[in-house]
């Protein structure tokens, strides 16, 4: 492994994953609206109140990544929310995520990243480091 740059490859993995999570939770907030992604969780026989939270979780997720803080631990949190995806909504759909409303195969890759910066560790530029909670 190359330890001069491998933290800069990790820290790029981590505002990859900060974007999609961003970019997510403003479609749901913006796009679907709040009631919207409500009624969509309804449907899929999730409590409605999740959604909202569901999309608090994914924003400050998307922070907590981008700018560094604790994101080993973070991507652990994150990860039940795109493993449930694969549960509720898109394992239904087969593997292709180009099936009708989506397969598994890109929230199995998505969750697979979470996975791999947890195992990684926190990257270069990190504010808060996971060995603050850790020793």
């Amino acid at each position: 492994m190359d330890t001069l740059t491998a933290g800069y490859g990790i820290f790029l993995l981590r505002l990859a994953l900060a974007a999609i999570f961003a970019a997510h939770a403003h479609l749901k907030l913006n796009v679907f609206t709040i009631p919207g992604t409500m009624g969509f969780f309804r449907s899929i026989g999730l409590p409605g109140w999740l959604a909202p939270v569901t999309i608090v979780v994914e924003f400050a997720g998307a922070a907590a990544l981008a700018i560094g803080i604790f994101p080993r631990l973070v991507a652990l949190v994150l990860l039940p929310l795109i493993l449930g995806t694969i549960v509720t909504v898109h394992g239904k759909k087969g593997w292709l995520f180009s099936n009708t409303d989506g397969g598994w195969e890109y929230p199995a890759f998505w969750a697979a990243t979470l996975v791999v910066l947890a195992l990684l560790g926190d990257g270069a530029l990190t504010l808060a480091p996971t060995a603050l909670l850790f020793g």
